[in-house]
């Protein structure tokens, strides 16, 4: 085994051929459960997760050793945790139906060997996830299951929980439906892996190199050619890896060298890196993990939410992309004319249909109604297929590796996925969910911003212990029924101030207050109505909210609430203290990592942006027209604020024309068509004197 996959994993470094051929065998037969059991169910939902986390818990041993600098010593702790695990498995796999005969019958669920399996099942779990992902999560798991089962009882207010036996927090942690192999499990066992593999394939396949050989093709030979060249590759990177930290280090090498070269400063050339590859996570069709999680949340179906997110995901590379044109006028970057570029014929010729094909291919199943799993299943052999027609064919030696490096790329999202499920199932069954989301409105005092406020800073802290995934599961477990509902009383006081509510909710505000019935057909202002809207009781207004929106309206906003989590939630990778992609950019330009944590942070304002017009605009309702408009003025409006950000447009920025700059973005990104265009009018004034008073500003040339 090891002289056919021969990948020099530094995580097996220290081990023997033997065991390193062990683990390639368990990863390989990992990654053929799960292809084969996608297209022929072999076993139960709950029968799957258990092998999914068995078989990624034994990998994380073997991956994240105990002691790292001591491979051989950690075997004597690692090894026997791994027997635990299996064996706990393999109980509870073959106990379900005795232990649910016994809950019927009210006899005590697990015998004492099934309780020590049990807790060590869970503690397990637990360990797993902090050498992976470090002490938050794990910490969040231990508190919460004090919670559920002694720390409740003692709370006051609202935080006061009855609490449950032991017995019963451990059947519910193991079978419960939000549990260690309930829905988050699924999610990951199925769509995540399945996808995660797909990306392993493209790379195999060669599709990285033509990546960066098209993106160089396209954007190299422009003003700041060279950054646009990483903002390009990013994003396309992106629909494979999903990961910012994977994608900043596979094409970094390549863009960050290259910006360099151009004339860019350093910490600009790793803040563009780390910044365009944070969005490979908002990237459809991918987008990470995050649009499975919520497909699943939601239960809207994962083919609307790639499609809605696509145009939001360019608009985010185009304000990195802005960033980029105006460094480049303020240094006087010219054309990359000296930049080796390949040409795009000969790019297609080499690599193109490993890349294209099934990228395509995938698309149109989804966009045909196809589930995401069979999507995938359909891709990966799209992939070895089109690989024929290039010059990295997959034989059985490239297939095996592919299984290999795709299994490898899965351990921390595997382990941590399922962990996760211990903390939602506290969630949902002590309905700290909705305590918590009342508590958002109380602070927020029902201000939608104030609220994204809070939620952001809740995910930039929550972000800095947290991967991207697993703080928006947290996230959107107790925030987006608050964000949900604050979108939705926005509508609510726009069909109050229109005279717009239905005749069917007459009666039950009659009911409640005849004298409300007065109050909303008399003509309130959209303050008077806001008032009156956050003045009904908590039960009237969830009432109201549900007969009195439409549908199409209530899924928007549930999916806005959620897409604003996503967003805030990536902010992580680029925001210090702790920003892993920006790190890993420092590492490779070798610059002070701090630093280009900050530039990084400035670099992708958009993911601040895009949560605005989540939440005061359409944009994600489905309506192309609608969403093509939003996205024309708000492409305009985030290069005002960049330029705003800068100093800069085409040349630099006087204090007065950068205050109207910013005035005009800002106007831009509102959601009514008339101060949209008065800032679009304002930016094409600021936009002409720039281009008046120096012609040869598009030349490129070194500006005073």
């Amino acid at each position: 085994m090891p002289d056919i996959l021969s990948h020099g994993d530094e995580s097996t470094a220290r081990l023997t051929p033997a065991l390193v051929a062990w683990i390639d065998a368990i990863a390989i037969a990992l990654a053929a459960f799960h292809i084969v059991n996608a297209l022929y169910p072999l076993v139960s939902e709950s029968e799957r997760n258990m092998i999914h986390f068995a078989g990624f818990a034994t990998l994380a041993l073997f991956h994240y050793p105990l002691l790292p600098r001591a491979r051989k010593r950690s075997l004597i702790i690692d090894l026997p945790l791994v027997i635990i695990v299996v064996a706990s498995v393999v109980y509870f796999y073959s106990s379900e139906d005795t232990i649910y005969q016994n809950q019927i019958s009210e006899q005590p669920l697990f015998t004492t060997v099934g309780t020590i399996l049990g807790a060590g099942l869970l503690l397990s779990a637990v360990e797993l996830t902090r050498r992976a992902t470090g002490w938050v999560i794990p910490a969040l798991i231990v508190i919460a299951l004090c919670y559920i089962s002694w720390l409740g009882p003692i709370l006051p207010g609202v935080f006061k929980f009855s609490g449950l036996s032991g017995e019963t927090v451990l059947f519910r942690s193991i079978y419960g439906d939000d549990a260690l192999f309930g829905t988050i499990a699924s999610i990951s066992s199925t769509y995540v892996f399945l996808f995660i593999l797909f990306g392993a394939f493209l790379i195999r396949a060669g599709a990285g190199d033509f990546v960066i050989d098209l993106a160089r093709g396209v954007a190299g030979r422009f003003v700041g050619g060279p950054g646009l060249v990483a903002v390009i590759a990013s994003a396309l990177t992106g629909t494979i890896s999903g990961s910012a930290v994977a994608n900043t280090a596979s094409t970094g090498v390549i863009t960050i060298p290259l910006m360099k070269r151009a004339g860019f400063p350093p910490v600009f050339a790793a803040a563009v890196e780390s910044a365009a590859s944070t969005g490979g996570q908002i990237m459809p069709p991918i987008m990470g993990a995050g649009a499975f999680v919520m497909a699943s949340y939601t239960l809207i179906p994962y083919q609307h939410i790639v499609t809605v997110a696509l145009l939001p995901a360019i608009l985010y590379f185009l304000s990195v992309a802005m960033f980029v044109r105006i460094e480049a006028r303020k240094h006087g970057l010219a054309t990359s004319d000296d930049t080796p570029t390949k040409p795009l014929l000969q790019s297609l010729k080499d690599q193109g249909a490993s890349f294209l094909i099934p990228i395509a291919v995938v698309i149109v199943l989804l966009v045909k109604g196809y589930t995401p799993t069979y999507a995938a299943m359909i891709g990966i052999g799209a992939i070895i297929v089109s690989s024929v027609f290039t010059k990295t064919r997959m034989g059985p030696k490239a297939i095996m590796q592919a299984l290999v490096e795709g299994a490898k790329s899965m351990i921390m999202m595997g382990v941590l996925l399922c962990a996760v499920g211990l903390l939602i199932n506290v969630i949902s069954t002590t309905g700290l969910g909705t305590a918590f989301s009342l508590m958002i409105d109380h602070w927020a005092g029902g201000n939608l911003l104030l609220a994204l406020f809070l939620v952001a800073l809740a995910s930039l802290i929550l972000g800095m212990g947290l991967p991207v995934t697993a703080a928006y599961i947290v996230l959107a477990t107790l925030c987006a029924p608050a964000l949900t509902a604050m979108i939705l009383d926005r509508e609510l006081i726009h069909l109050v101030v229109n005279h717009q509510l239905p005749q069917r909710v007459q009666p039950l505000l009659a009911l409640a207050d005849p004298a409300l019935v007065a109050q909303l057909q008399s003509q309130l202002s959209v303050t008077a109505a806001t008032e009156l809207i956050q003045q009904l009781p908590q039960q009237l207004l969830t009432l109201l909210r549900a007969q009195a929106i439409d549908p199409g309206v209530t899924r928007t906003a549930l999916l806005s609430a959620h897409m604003i989590i996503f967003y805030l939630s990536q902010d992580s990778n680029v925001t210090p203290p702790v920003c892993l992609a920006s790190f890993t950019a420092a590492t490779i330009a070798e610059t002070p990592p701090m630093k280009t944590g900050f530039k990084s942070w400035k670099l992708a304002k958009g993911l601040y942006i895009m949560p605005l017009l989540f939440a005061y605009t359409p944009f994600l309702s489905g309506n192309l027209t609608e969403a093509l408009k939003i996205f024309f003025f708000a492409s305009f409006g985030v290069y005002a604020l960049a330029a705003t950000f800068e100093g800069a447009m085409e040349r630099p920025l006087d204090r007065r024309h950068r205050t109207l700059c910013g005035a005009a973005g800002t106007l831009l990104l509102m959601p009514s068509d008339i101060p949209r265009l008065i800032g679009l009018t304002l930016f094409a004034l600021l936009f002409f004197l720039q281009y008046k008073s120096f012609p040869d500003a598009s030349a490129g040339e070194k500006q005073p």
